[in-house]
């Protein structure tokens, strides 16, 4: 099985603008590439989805076991002509101080060698010791090629190349120039959304010249072929429910933060997911219940207030007992008002609190919830057991009505107030925190048993 994952000294060294670049540059020479992420993101898969031609799936040590894990990877890649996976942050980097969640800890998990993305702005000969010591930290994990990146010009890429020969063993894969007209947008959380993006897929398509130019792909390509297949795992992210129920879902610029697997799961299920477009339908698609994913309902405010139709229809089926599910971005649409850079926009008004922007993040990654006796699914077979979820958002709730009921006990992170999250308002479950289908939280297949129950 041939894969590789790109990986980086730290974060901000460009290791996404090169993965999209390869992705799409292999892919144009009539590759079959899947692409994978580590860890919790939506963005980044957005973008690799575009490249690659196909959905990006993520491999997350807090939400999957290492089987599920190397299952996923395995079911996903087969078929594939090369796997690329984007590593998060740099290469030993993680929460535990023993690296057992890092990039290093997954390419070990998949065997996948390592090719490290080196951001070389002001630096020469320091680039051999930097690459000598990424070796020499953890021999098991193969650093099988290095791909420069920010090079300042001809002169700068030949001593980067002269000293990485003469003291290491390592291959110089390519040396991608400093480019502006290659370079994505950027916001507070991260990359710009690929489903709003002007020009995102002319954006990849210059990414992909760049890369075919300054990268050799055929070592790469090479160097990938020569990995050994993991050990294969069942899945155990597999719920039981097996039924036919009509999920309208919200899919367009201000809403499309969704993992590929979660959709999968919920049509294996028996779900047929029909999408609406919350900027631009009137009305809601005839379902059985409702999921609005994350996404950045702040920038697309004034576009969601003016869609008054639609936002009534909403509140009129929460209001009249419609099962629904809202994360984050969702959450914030359904509250009564969102307030951002001074100016304050009517939303879908169902929950009673207002939404307040800030500056700086809110509450941001990994998170553990317990689910209280006010969560509104099916219990779960455990019920001591705690939930790994991750949040990342720059709001907050203001002006909340007292006595809600929440669905969650929070262990770790912020939630709606540092204690507890998910509102539960009639048959609605709306939260900060995103939820991700494993063997350790099987959130769809419960949530489609609950839509059952109330037909």
């Amino acid at each position: 099985m041939a894969h590789l994952l790109i990986s980086a000294a730290h974060k901000s060294s460009g290791k996404t603008t090169v993965t999209l670049g390869l992705c799409a540059a292999l892919t144009a020479r009539g590759m079959t590439v899947q692409p994978f992420k580590k860890g919790p993101d939506y963005i980044d898969p957005m973008w690799l989805s575009i490249a690659a031609r196909r959905a990006c799936y993520n491999l997350d040590f807090h939400t999957m076991s290492p089987g599920e894990i190397r299952s996923l990877f395995v079911s996903r890649a087969a078929g594939a002509d090369l796997s690329l996976i984007e590593g998060n942050k740099g290469l030993h980097d993680g929460l535990s101080l023993d690296g057992s969640n890092s990039n290093a800890a997954l390419a070990k998990l998949i065997h996948a060698p390592v090719v490290l993305v080196l951001d070389t702005r002001g630096m020469t000969r320091g680039v051999a010791p930097l690459v000598l010591g990424f070796q020499a930290f953890d021999p098991a994990v193969e650093v099988a090629g290095v791909i420069l990146n920010q090079v300042g010009g001809v002169r700068h890429e030949q001593k980067l190349r002269s000293i990485l020969d003469e003291y290491t063993d390592v291959p110089v894969l390519g040396a991608v120039r400093r480019d502006p007209r290659v370079e994505i947008s950027e916001r507070h959380l991260g990359l710009v959304p690929s489903n709003e993006a002007q020009g995102a897929r002319a954006t990849v398509a210059r990414l992909a010249d760049a890369i075919a130019e300054q990268v050799d792909l055929e070592t790469l390509s090479g160097l990938a072929r020569n990995t050994v297949v993991p050990a294969v795992t069942p899945e155990v992210g597999q719920g039981t429910f097996r039924g036919r129920l009509r999920i309208a879902i919200a899919r367009d610029a201000a809403f499309g933060f969704y993992y590929a697997d979660d959709l999968e799961a919920l049509t294996a299920a028996g779900a047929d997911l029909i999408p609406f477009d919350t900027l631009k339908d009137a009305r809601l698609p005839e379902a059985d219940a409702i999921i609005i994913g994350g996404g950045f309902p702040e920038v697309h405010a004034r576009a969601l207030e003016a869609n008054v139709p639609l936002r009534q229809a909403i509140r009129r089926a929460i209001e009249s007992g419609l099962p629904a599910y809202a994360e984050c971005g969702g959450l914030m649409y359904l509250s009564r008002t969102i307030r951002w850079r001074g100016a304050s926009f009517e939303m879908v008004g169902v929950l009673p609190a207002d939404v307040q922007m800030s500056e700086r993040p809110q509450g941001r990654g990994y998170a553990r919830v317990q689910e209280t006796s006010d969560s509104p699914w099916p219990r779960a077979a455990d019920t001591t057991m705690s939930v790994p979820c991750h949040e990342f958002h720059y709001s907050r709730l203001e002006k909340l009505e007292p006595g809600l009921a929440y669905a969650y006990q929070l262990l770790r992170g912020t939630g709606i107030d540092g204690e507890r999250d998910g509102i539960v308002y009639r048959n609605l479950l709306a939260s900060y925190v995103h939820l991700r289908n494993t063997g350790r939280s099987r959130w769809t297949d419960r949530f489609l048993a609950f839509v059952s129950s109330r037909q």
